[in-house]
């Protein structure tokens, strides 16, 4: 099983961290990580990537882990990162995934780099703040809407907040998720945050935000402000999964999403939340994406 971790130099001198993994000589894959997060990427997944053909690749986006910031960045600059990665390791083709907060990226790649994008797949994905008669706010847990508004108001806001979160993350166990999380979850994740994905759920996010929150900061960010791309200008087969249990990102954004894609693949599940999208669909979403080519 092959594996690789490195640092690609961007046009402009930043540093970005890159994993790889899965078959080398396979399709090679753009994993976009959620918010807060970070390049390392879930050994089932590995393995499914293996068994499928499929070279998985993830970067820290700037601000997170090794990679190093990039100040009032919006959504759509991450195409130029995502450029530097697949140029530094000679990938032309490629698709992308990406969840929560990684799916708006991957949009951004399937909008902006049509030549290159194959086929994109977005799970639980935050939609536009300005979408167009979303109500953006409608079933998202009281942290979650908090921490949005706290990045309306300002970065000055915005760190105070999630700079005690990042505190409660780095010292939390599995055990403690359901607690941390305690106005995210939904029946569907309480079940998944007390086995063992939380675990690497937590090596997750601590591989992202353990020297700084500056990435999750600029991430959140981005979100409220224009993204500098329009969905609707996609025209690369996109699949939208998104579960009508999530209360990190609420089911409605994922109703928006399928409205507003051309020719999108919606599979809108009815037992499913946030954090069981990435621990029970990602086979099928590596299927989804081979089929496409």
């Amino acid at each position: 099983m092959y594996r690789v971790m490195r640092s690609v130099t961007c046009a402009d001198g930043r540093a970005l961290t890159v994993r790889e993994a899965g078959d080398l000589k396979g399709l090679p894959l753009l994993y976009m990580a959620g918010t807060p997060g970070s390049s390392m990427l879930y050994e089932p997944h590995i393995q499914d990537a293996t068994a499928q053909g499929i070279r998985l690749i993830s970067y820290d986006r700037p601000g997170y882990g090794g990679s190093s910031r990039q100040r009032d960045r919006r959504v759509a600059d991450c195409v130029a990162d995502v450029t530097a990665v697949c140029d530094a390791l000679g990938i032309q083709r490629f698709c992308v995934a990406g969840i929560s907060g990684g799916g708006p990226h991957a949009l951004a790649a399937a909008a902006l780099l049509p030549e290159r994008v194959a086929a994109a797949a977005v799970l639980a994905c935050v939609a536009p703040f300005d979408g167009d008669g979303l109500d953006f706010y409608a079933g998202m847990g009281e942290q979650n809407i908090a921490e949005f508004q706290a990045a309306v108001e300002g970065e000055e806001t915005l760190r105070a907040m999630i700079g005690s979160q990042r505190i409660e993350l780095l010292a939390s166990t599995p055990s403690r998720l359901v607690e941390v999380w305690r106005t995210l979850l939904g029946p569907a994740d309480r079940e998944v945050a007390t086995s063992a994905f939380a675990s690497f759920a937590l090596e997750h996010i601590r591989a992202g935000i353990g020297s700084s929150a500056d990435g999750w900061l600029d991430d959140d960010v981005a979100f409220v402000t224009d993204w500098g791309f329009d969905v609707s200008s996609i025209h690369v087969p996109v699949l939208v999964w998104q579960g009508r249990q999530d209360r990190f990102v609420p089911y409605g954004h994922g109703v928006w999403l399928a409205e507003h894609i051309h020719g999108v693949d919606a599979r809108l599940t009815s037992d499913d939340g946030h954090m069981t999208l990435a621990r029970r669909r990602i086979p099928a979403v590596h299927s989804w994406l081979r089929n496409q080519l």
